[in-house]
């Protein structure tokens, strides 16, 4: 079996996660466990990663989703942003898998590659990430490799209110408009592109709470 030479020849590439994200129904990269949405700006709470595991995960992510013609790529939609603040919030119990994952993506970068993960050209990275994906690392990078891939469309695709999809960058790419409580024949027509309405669900559900109580 041919080994790819990059991610352009692998099924990680930015196009592959994208399309990935448009076969998964947007209700199931929001609704998985999900906390309360922040009720009030809360003081900044410590990130769960050092700053060199940070620069591992920037640099997973950024080969994952790489900001190109086509528009931002994971780093620039929040995705880093996304996982810390899960890990800090509803996913405390998948933080010692990550921080594993990020030392053994690193010692793997550095043994195969000379370097550590941060530190390769992209083409390095690339082959490290796609021997991983198909399975000539570790079951436990496999495993690893697929989780960070998961929660990279959950934080490029996500309500903004989690942190993710900064500017609704992500939902502009698959083409979302945005949460919209009621939808009239006009809209269902589709005769045209929906019009982006650019609104978190958080507020789409708390404008709609307001008005029945008439505030």
């Amino acid at each position: 079996m041919k080994t790819p030479k990059s991610l352009t020849d692998a099924p990680v590439t930015r196009r592959a996660v994208i399309a990935s994200a448009t076969l998964v129904p947007l209700a199931a990269l929001t609704s998985a466990p999900l906390p309360a949405a922040p009720q009030a700006a809360a003081p900044a709470a410590a990130s769960a990663f050092s700053r060199d595991q940070r620069r591992i995960l920037e640099a997973f992510v950024d080969r994952l989703v790489p900001k190109d013609e086509s528009g931002p790529g994971a780093v620039e939609c929040g995705v880093i942003e996304y996982i810390d603040g899960s890990l800090a919030d509803f996913m405390p119990k998948e933080k010692p898998a990550l921080l594993q994952g990020l030392t053994a993506l690193n010692a793997y970068a550095t043994r195969t590659q000379g370097a550590a993960f941060a530190d390769l050209t992209p083409e390095k990275k690339d082959a490290v990430l796609t021997a991983v994906d198909t399975n000539q690392a570790t079951p436990e990078l496999k495993r690893f490799f697929d989780r960070v891939r998961r929660l990279t469309l959950e934080g490029m695709f996500c309500d903004p209110s989690y942190g993710g999809n900064k500017n609704f960058a992500g939902w502009d790419l698959i083409r979302y408009p945005g949460a919209k409580m009621t939808v009239g024949p006009e809209d269902q027509r589709m005769k045209t592109p929906p019009k982006p309405y650019r609104q978190a669900l958080y507020k789409a559900g708390e404008r709609r709470s307001g008005d029945k109580h008439g505030h």
